[in-house]
């Protein structure tokens, strides 16, 4: 796992992933301005302009997009197919009786927050303040976890890969040992009728744009995918060649890191796809930490010349932590002592990952049960201890990422399969 300063540290007002973080509030359309017409029955449920509308500014909130008219006109056409959708998903979950609680959608909403590193309810308080029910964001949830659990019933004995299969996945990966694999993320948008291909096209050329002008990637995922990754911010992890389709496989191979490739067709529809990294197969040896950091915040943002009170208390709080704590797990507590509500426990950190240079330098110098000296920031201070370290070989397939990947590819296949299926099946009545 490769983190950077500030998902490490946490001293941003935001930490980790740009999953749902939000800019300044927008205030939503005046009720009664716009008639809830229906846009689109399925098979007797419908989809209502509101949906359309609260999805859209969902979008167009999270990926930081002006909330302009023209914005949110050229959203629409995809998100409508996205709404249609979803709804076969969620009626066939319901008629398989798999079921999603509100303990279920709790608990991602709690994930989301601890990926963003904010306390609890301050996602909810974000969307209301920026004029997009909570409701909207449960909905899609509910079908993202409630598919999940379809497919992976689906599956049923191919859920759980043989040791057998597993043992011939791992073995075939060393076979090509040396060879480029690549760290890719991806958006599937699906063509089911051939006479829809423009419009989807006309979309997944103004996702690029998007995502080309800063929108993160994973907020787009998550939003407009329906691969199996959506969940994953469209994480597909590392893959050699052969693991993509060969129209991917042919434009990844000469990307740059960094680079998000135009829309690539593909059976079944349209690819986008990012490259983070590459490197050779089995041949990527790292130092891997785990680590537990302590958050204290000032009640201000910190003027080094003249600091408040609270922010002199902070600090001396701070230092006598670094001077009495000898494990972890009391560098663990006095976090949720202070009740930051900033996850003291990281994950593992790849040392050569961390951003910037000195933060990578001091962490590095650190010896395991040792707590760091204050780190000042403008809106608190931290104090780190690495807990472990590990020289590992990070490009070696575990049997267990061997598993992740085999049901993965299976799973995969298979939604596309299912939803194909549903769609032909279905009776879809579009309303202009």
């Amino acid at each position: 796992m490769r983190l950077t300063a500030r998902a490490l540290l946490l001293l941003s007002t935001l930490a980790s992933a740009p999953i749902l973080t939000l800019p300044a509030p927008v205030l939503a359309q005046a009720a009664g301005q716009q008639v809830n017409r229906i846009v689109a029955v399925i098979n007797g449920d419908i989809v209502t302009q509101a949906d359309v509308d609260g999805r859209r500014r969902l979008f167009a909130l999270n990926a930081g997009l002006n909330m302009t008219p023209q914005v949110l006109e050229r959203l629409t056409p995809q998100v409508t197919r996205l709404l249609v959708d979803e709804r076969l998903r969620v009626q066939e979950v319901q008629r398989r009786r798999i079921p999603v609680t509100d303990a279920d959608i709790a608990g991602a909403v709690a994930e989301l927050e601890r990926r963003n590193g904010l306390p609890a309810g301050a996602l909810v308080a974000q969307l209301r303040r920026a004029g997009v029910e909570p409701r909207v964001l449960y909905d899609q949830l509910r079908v993202q976890i409630g598919w999940a659990r379809l497919v992976r019933q689906l599956l049923g004995p191919q859920a759980e890969p043989s040791e057998a299969a597993v043992a011939e996945l791992i073995a075939s990966q060393r076979a090509r040992t040396g060879q480029p694999e690549f760290l890719v993320s991806e958006i599937f948008v699906p063509v089911d009728d051939p006479a829809e291909e423009p419009e989807v096209r006309t979309f997944v050329d103004e996702v690029v744009s998007q995502l080309r002008r800063g929108v993160p990637f994973p907020v787009a995922a998550t939003q407009f995918s329906q691969a199996q990754t959506a969940l994953q911010g469209g994480d597909l992890g590392w893959v050699g060649a052969e693991a993509l389709d060969q129209e991917v496989a042919e434009v990844v191979r000469q990307m740059p890191p960094g680079a998000i490739a135009n829309p690539i067709r593909v059976p079944g529809g349209f690819q986008i796809v990012a490259l983070r990294q590459r490197r050779e197969v089995g041949r990527d040896m790292a130092t891997v930490l785990t680590l537990r950091q302590a958050f204290f915040p000032f009640t201000g943002q910190l003027d080094p010349n003249n600091p408040t009170q609270q922010q002199i208390q902070t600090v001396e709080r701070a230092r006598a932590l670094s001077n009495s704590a000898r494990s972890c797990e009391a560098v663990e507590a006095a976090a949720r002592a202070g009740g930051s509500g900033r996850d003291p426990n990281p994950g593992e950190v790849r040392l050569e990952g961390v951003q910037p240079p000195a933060l990578r330098q001091l962490i590095g110098g650190l010896q395991p049960g040792r707590a760091s000296q204050p780190v000042i920031a403008p809106d608190g201070v931290a104090i780190i201890m690495v807990c472990t370290r590990e020289t590992r070989n990070q490009a070696e397939l575990t049997p267990d990422a061997a598993r992740a990947q085999l049901l993965r590819d299976r799973a995969e296949l298979l939604s596309r399969q299912v939803q194909r299926d549903l769609r032909r099946r279905a009776q879809i009545e579009m309303r202009s």
